[in-house]
């Protein structure tokens, strides 16, 4: 890739970025997620929505069957707590991620999802994880590793999902 592509590049990447962020703060596709007690200090409402919808793609077989919309549920908060103790930086980045997956053109035409998140069956989140995981363009595996990052820490960091694993949990404070 010679220097003038890659200007090129990236110049476009933010172009795209912008033109999401814009499209995101303004569009809604009417699906609210499930009311919830927590208090969300990073994710919107319609990031949760995305979050939803990769979540059991991501974690295809780890999730427990029973249950398995309050282990979900339960990703999704972790999500949450993750990135809020992240910098402010990567805060916004995550943020602009979502607001590219939150517009449907740009949801269509990055990730290769025609229909609105919360009507994506597994297959089609999983072909565009796919597609993202294994893309020449490295902004795109980025966020693919990001997604990846932040959604396993979200589930095995839960206490949940531990027995599956063989997990004791953590030894007693004083135990020697």
């Amino acid at each position: 890739m010679t220097r003038r592509q890659l200007i090129k590049t990236g110049i476009a990447g933010v172009i795209v970025l912008a033109v999401a962020d814009l499209g995101y703060q303004w569009y809604s596709d009417g699906q609210a997620v499930p009311e919830d007690s927590y208090a969300y200090r990073v994710l919107s409402a319609e990031s949760r929505v995305i979050i939803t919808a990769i979540v059991p793609a991501m974690l295809a077989g780890a999730l427990p069957s029973e249950n398995m919309s309050l282990a979900i549920r339960d990703v999704v908060r972790g999500f949450d707590i993750a990135v809020a103790g992240l910098p402010p930086s990567v805060q916004g980045e995550v943020q602009q991620l979502f607001g590219l997956l939150g517009f449907p053109l740009t949801r269509w035409a990055v990730a290769g999802v025609a229909v609105p998140w919360h009507r994506a069956d597994v297959a089609q989140v999983t072909a565009f994880l796919t597609r993202w995981r294994f893309s020449n363009v490295a902004m795109l595996r980025s966020a693919y590793d990001a997604l990846h990052q932040l959604i396993n820490a979200a589930w095995y960091g839960n206490a949940q999902s531990w027995p599956s694993i063989g997990y004791p949990g953590p030894p007693p404070i004083g135990a020697k």
